[in-house]
């Protein structure tokens, strides 16, 4: 059915329209009140934005789903954008998993740990937080702090003896029974109170403890709840007090750039600022700020944990009310967005306006330093080489082996002057069975060039070779024999850093300071490293194979998951008989005889 059909189809209900490319890919996912205006607007209209006309030209077919309401569109929307991060939607930029903490209360004895996935599975989450540096600091806070379990719950269940934790005080043993569950139960509601920014309420229980352990003549105990407390004096002292009435709130302040956007986030909790984020907006050109600060507080909040009661805004928001019914109904209780006049909360958000503005202008000083690095390295690389076109996408080649044993090979891609890690690939070579680099080199050249992988991925504008002339020529031999010719293709030795080209007798030799020399060397030591990683991960594999294979009892699918476990011999032998029953499918028995094996 073509476009014009399906406009004129379209229901005059509220709902969800998602926008395609001829790949059949979401290119933009938007809501709507009335579906047939709205969509019809994009085809019927040409008074667009230019992100819209840019969208529009690759727009060959949409679909829609029709809601009951305009709040369970917004709700629609925000999931649609969340899970396929469409080009034309504004985004998170650099936008990942942000990590979160997850305290699994559902747990007869929880336990804290980091995931990137908020699931729906009865645990308390605390994030996202965006500062990864500053998480696993906080993290090691709190163990000591709060000495909860680390294990997972299938070895909690099977563990006979302490774990090293114990030992160093860094868990209170559960597992041992050393602990009575209320008393573990007291420490899990203290850390949801300090996760929660209320370190006071904790200070003053623990001093209230201290005091009663140190009346009742428990002086080590005492001594734990006092370190405990210093620890949470610490913190509270480089929290600022703030003081918007002890309610607790996020503080949100929007600066704007060129191409980019950034958004300020504070966390006030009972009256003292806790933390800030900082995030920044990618393909924001073209639109108005009010529709900039919405579509974060729809993709931030749809995937934050908590989402406070009142949510203070420097300005106004797009569809504020609509926003303000949507967190509503996701979070279980009332959520206002205001946006202050005067007073206390006007200057709190204007401060973290103020942040944004000075963060963004950091951000987009390093971004403009990056563009030069990498767009004048690839000008520079063009010019040195003779390059036909600017070498947008260059793919490197090493191979790695030892006396041709468990031989692999590498492929790895740059795009623009930086990796893109999704089109790296690895090879386990197959034909060859002796210490022959340019083999090998042909194999895994011959392989990236033809079947699939040829198909699924776009052709470089230039092939790095590490090596010399003798790698060089194995790899021009296989891209002749299949008619890619055409593409330039340099070999980069090592010792000299000289540069081959297939029809010149004589090194190209670069300035050691020359930006695109730089370049290729990163290309060509990423090849390097990729490639020796997975020589190392095969030679510790290999080495583990045959290890167990004199193990009575060891089939493959118990051999498969010690592998998945432990990964090396070495791993594996420093394994208490507690860490192997642990491993799936392994049986005391066996467990024992691996045990024996590995230690006679």
């Amino acid at each position: 059915m073509d476009l014009e059909k399906k406009l004129e189809l379209l229901p005059e209900q509220p709902g969800v329209y998602l926008m395609k490319d001829r790949l059949e890919n979401i290119i933009y996912v938007g809501k709507a009140v009335n579906l047939k205006n709205r969509v019809r607007s994009y085809f019927r209209s040409h008074d667009h934005p230019p992100k819209v006309k840019a969208m529009l030209e690759h727009v060959q077919d949409f679909e829609y789903i029709v809601t009951g309401s305009e709040i369970e569109a917004l709700a629609l929307e925000c999931n649609f954008i969340k899970s396929h991060q469409p080009h034309y939607n504004i985004l998170l930029r650099d936008d990942k998993q942000y990590p979160y903490l997850r305290l699994t209360v559902n747990e007869k004895f929880p336990r804290l740990m980091v995931t990137r996935r908020i699931k729906n599975d009865g645990a308390r989450y605390f994030g996202p937080y965006t500062d990864v540096g500053a998480l696993n600091e906080t993290m090691k806070l709190l163990k000591k702090i709060f000495p909860l379990r680390t294990c997972s719950a299938y070895g909690f269940a099977r563990r006979e003896r302490p774990c090293l934790n114990y030992h160093i005080e860094r868990c209170l043993g559960p597992c041992q029974g050393t602990v009575s569950v209320k008393e573990y139960g007291e420490l899990v509601r203290e850390l949801i109170l300090f996760l929660e920014g209320r370190q006071d309420v904790i200070l003053k229980r623990l001093k209230e403890r201290m005091e009663i352990a140190a009346q009742e003549l428990r002086f080590e105990d005492a001594a734990k709840l006092r370190d405990q407390a210093a620890a949470v004096e610490r913190v509270l002292e480089k929290q600022t007090v703030v003081s918007l009435g002890g309610e607790d709130q996020d503080v949100i302040g929007l600066a704007r750039g060129v191409t980019e956007a950034c958004v300020q986030v504070f966390q006030v909790r009972a009256g003292k600022l806790t933390s800030r984020e900082t995030f920044f907006l990618k393909g924001t050109e073209g639109y108005e700020r009010s529709h900039l600060l919405a579509a974060f507080l729809k993709e931030y909040y749809s995937r934050a944990a908590i989402v406070p009661p009142r949510i203070i805004l420097g300005e106004q928001a797009q569809e504020q009310d609509l926003l303000a019914a949507y967190l509503s109904r996701r979070s279980g209780h009332k959520v206002i967005l205001h946006v202050p006049q005067r007073g206390p909360k006007k200057a709190l958000a204007d401060m973290s306006a103020e942040n944004a503005v000075l963060a963004l202008r950091e951000a987009e000083e390093l971004w403009a330093q990056q563009v030069v690095r990498t767009e004048g390295a690839l000008a520079a690389l063009q010019i040195a080489l003779e390059l036909p076109t600017l070498p947008h996408r260059i793919e490197g080649f090493d191979v790695s082996n030892l006396q041709g044993q468990e031989a692999v090979s590498s492929m790895v891609t740059f795009v623009d002057g930086k990796p893109l890690k999704s089109h790296y690939r690895r090879f386990r070579i197959r034909t060859v069975f002796q210490a022959n680099d340019y083999a090998m080199m042909t194999e895994t050249v011959k392989r990236r060039y033809s079947g699939t992988l040829r198909d699924k991925m776009p052709l470089p504008d230039l092939i790095l070779i590490d090596g010399g002339k003798g790698q060089l020529s194995a790899a021009c031999s296989v891209l002749t024999e299949l008619g890619l010719d055409h593409i330039p293709i340099f070999g980069l030795a090592e010792e000299y850093e000289d540069l081959y080209a297939k029809d010149r007798t004589e090194p190209i030799r670069l300035p050691r300071d020359s930006v695109a020399l730089q370049l290729l060397q990163r290309v060509r030591d990423e090849a390097h490293r990729f490639a020796l990683n997975y020589h190392r991960l095969r030679r510790r594999r290999s080495a583990l194979r045959s290890e167990l294979d004199e193990v009575p009892g060891i089939g493959p699918r118990r051999r498969q998951a010690l592998i998945k476990q432990f990964g090396s011999l070495k791993k594996l032998k420093e394994a208490s008989l507690e860490d192997l029953l642990a491993v799936p499918k392994l049986t005391r028995p066996v467990a024992e005889a691996l045990y024996n094996h590995l230690h006679s």
